[in-house]
């Protein structure tokens, strides 16, 4: 599995969230030249085999929420238990019967469960077990955090892409199938818009700052476990079994699938050896004077922000299906920006 980086190499008076963000650049690299997560959030994969990624998910997730429920009071994770805004296991059992067309308290008897778990793939129960692992050892229970942060921040980030796919291939309407994929307000009972998210996002990082503090062994420890939890969902990725029709050639994907998208943030300088992507000038905008519109002069600075993205995507040779890709995530970061306020 993969380790984190020496000392050297990472300043670790950084908060950890910013740590994590640039540490696992690598982790984001390799997760993106996957073919079953192409085929994933390019929703190319046949419905079947789809509600069987969602089952190795619900387990996954059952087993780190559940972890993070008898683990709440912990001064590490107790700053980011919010088990109302993040739990995702009921909604991935609801989008799976869905899915299946079958009431939701019988879909653990369907077939495709019950061969999933009588045999198990061995990335899956790896993935599964490291997680209990975690949560039966005192000492190793902060590194659940790290967990929590590659799956979480992935589904309110590149997880917003994915859904907009799955909709499309699968014919989904009004919600219904991907529930995994929606969260409330934060606060709130609503469905959160992008400038939601952005907001659970900011109070995610804050509260994993204020739960790790200034612990240099700790950050050094949550980033060396978001790392093996990439490489454990990239494990589930490789038991993906391959689209029955051909996928479409031209088809991009987001390459933000796990923890967050690699743009830049104000929270801290990047430091050059660990820099993964061109850095991308954020847009000094005023703030809208009412919801759901923007003074003229922020939608010409957005407008020329994303020229501005495309052309350098294109000096730096990120052409084709990868630079549509990156092009994506640049304008994921700028909906954010541009986003009203709750």
């Amino acid at each position: 599995m993969t380790s984190v980086s020496t000392a050297t190499e990472v300043d670790w008076s950084q908060p950890v969230a910013a740590l994590l963000r640039i540490g696992t650049a690598q982790a984001h690299e390799k997760a993106e030249h996957s073919e079953g997560a192409a085929w994933l959030t390019r929703g190319e994969l046949d419905r079947e085999e789809y509600v069987r990624f969602l089952m190795m998910l619900y387990h996954v997730y059952e087993t780190f929420e559940r972890a993070l429920d008898r683990h709440a009071t912990h001064l590490v994770l107790a700053p980011t238990y919010n088990p109302t805004l993040f739990s995702r296991t009921p909604s991935l059992s609801a989008d799976i019967a869905y899915l299946l067309e079958t009431p939701e308290s019988s879909w653990q008897s369907h077939p495709i469960h019950e061969t999933l778990v009588s045999s198990p793939p061995e990335p899956f129960a790896d993935y599964t077990a490291r997680l209990q692992e975690l949560a039966d050892n005192e000492s190793q229970v902060p590194r659940l955090l790290a967990h929590a942060y590659v799956r979480y921040l992935g589904d309110l980030s590149g997880g917003q892409f994915i859904k907009r796919r799955l909709v499309k291939a699968y014919g989904l309407e009004d919600g219904a199938g991907v529930s995994f994929y929606e969260f409330k307000q934060l606060g709130g009972s609503g469905s959160s818009t992008m400038g939601d998210m952005k907001k659970i996002k900011e109070w995610y990082r804050a509260g994993m700052n204020a739960g790790v503090g200034d612990d240099v062994a700790l950050k050094a420890a949550i980033l060396d476990e978001a790392n093996v939890a990439f490489d454990l969902n990239s494990g589930l990725f490789t038991t993906l079994k391959p689209p029955s029709e051909p996928p479409m050639p031209s088809s991009p994907m987001p390459d933000i699938m796990l923890g967050e998208p690699l743009t830049p943030t104000t929270d801290s300088p990047t430091p050059k050896e660990l820099t993964p992507e061109p850095a991308v000038t954020k847009v000094v905008y005023e703030a809208p004077s009412q919801e759901g519109t923007f003074p003229v002069a922020s939608v010409i600075a957005f407008i020329l922000a994303l020229c501005l993205s495309h052309f350098v995507l294109v000096l730096g040779g990120f052409t084709g299906d990868k630079g549509y890709g990156k092009l994506e995530a640049v304008i994921h970061w700028f909906a954010d920006l541009f986003s009203p306020s709750a």
